[in-house]
């Protein structure tokens, strides 16, 4: 690890500031399919350009205010935590273009499954990649979330791609970001500033060329949910940064399951979707694993 991370971020322990500012993340993204369904109608594609892009002033300002731009200079310098971040701004790329494609074409039920199972696979990568000694209950909850991805393959004639697609590369990010030898909020605006160029060109040319762009065609309202994209996506990802480097990967996983739970109510009773058989029967099994893993952790955490 490099002298350049704090403690915080090479002790995989959890803290009490650490919990804070992971559950004012995961509200936020509870609520962010309301946000994302008025973007319905405009291309993942284009969303996510406008993500990167706006991002990148708000991200420059947290920076700013906080005194912290050298580290954002050194980084910038600097090959390996060039590639590094690369690395992340790829997985998180390939995450909001799933999740945005998702809520826009009627598949919040999938996102909702994808960050559930999330949990279960951080478990594992911690067990895995931190050697974070699994207890029995523990494998027992990996196991439920195993045949709930059966379940669904078999019902629809193929793995649930969203799903698992979702819950993977936010799992990956996770990791990464965790063990990423740069503050957390350095290290997202490194990740939009690698973007930016690709989404900047894709901007221009939408609004430029091809004549398909939304930002200034097609009214107000479109700009200005399209420059919210900013906020809303800025706001809870740099808090959540901050977070995961003071949690364990575990503890990450279990507090991930609040997103997902605001997320399958909003699809259920906002959005109207319909819940088929094998979601009935897949996202208990998930709901009975995650349970049993807290309960395991609960019941170790009163015995030290």
């Amino acid at each position: 690890m490099s002298a350049e991370a704090s403690p915080p971020a090479i002790k995989n322990e959890d803290s009490a500031r650490g919990f804070a500012f992971a559950l004012t993340a995961y509200l936020l993204w509870g609520f962010l399919p309301i946000y994302m369904k008025a973007l319905a109608h405009i291309s993942p594609a284009e969303v996510i350009a406008h993500r990167v892009l706006w991002s990148v002033p708000i991200a420059g300002l947290v920076l700013f205010a906080l005194g912290r731009t050298q580290e954002i200079r050194d980084a910038l310098r600097s090959p390996r935590m060039l590639a590094m971040a690369a690395l992340t701004a790829a997985l998180i790329t390939v995450n909001w273009g799933t999740y945005v494609w998702a809520i826009g074409a009627g598949h919040s039920l999938d996102a909702a499954m994808g960050y559930f199972i999330n949990p279960l696979i951080s478990i594992f990568m911690g067990s895995v990649l931190l050697k974070e000694k699994l207890r029995p209950a523990q494998i027992v909850a990996i196991g439920l979330a195993a045949i709930a991805v059966v379940v669904l393959a078999v019902d629809g004639g193929g793995l649930p791609w969203v799903a698992l697609t979702l819950a993977f590369s936010w799992a990956f990010y996770a990791f990464f970001r965790k063990t990423l030898p740069l503050g957390p909020n350095q290290g997202f605006l490194l990740e939009v500033l690698i973007l930016s160029v690709p989404a900047v060109l894709y901007i221009v040319y939408l609004e430029f060329f091809s004549g398909e762009g939304h930002f200034v065609q097609t009214g107000f309202s479109d700009t200005a949910l399209l420059f919210g994209c900013g906020i809303v996506t800025a706001a809870p990802l740099m808090i959540y940064a901050n977070g995961a480097k003071l949690l364990k990967l575990s503890t990450i996983g279990i507090m991930q399951y609040i997103a997902p739970t605001m997320i399958f109510l909003i699809a259920i009773f906002v959005f109207h979707e319909p819940l088929d058989t094998a979601r009935m029967i897949a996202f208990p099994l998930i709901w009975a694993g995650l349970v049993l893993y807290t309960w395991s952790m609960l019941n170790a955490t009163r015995g030290r």
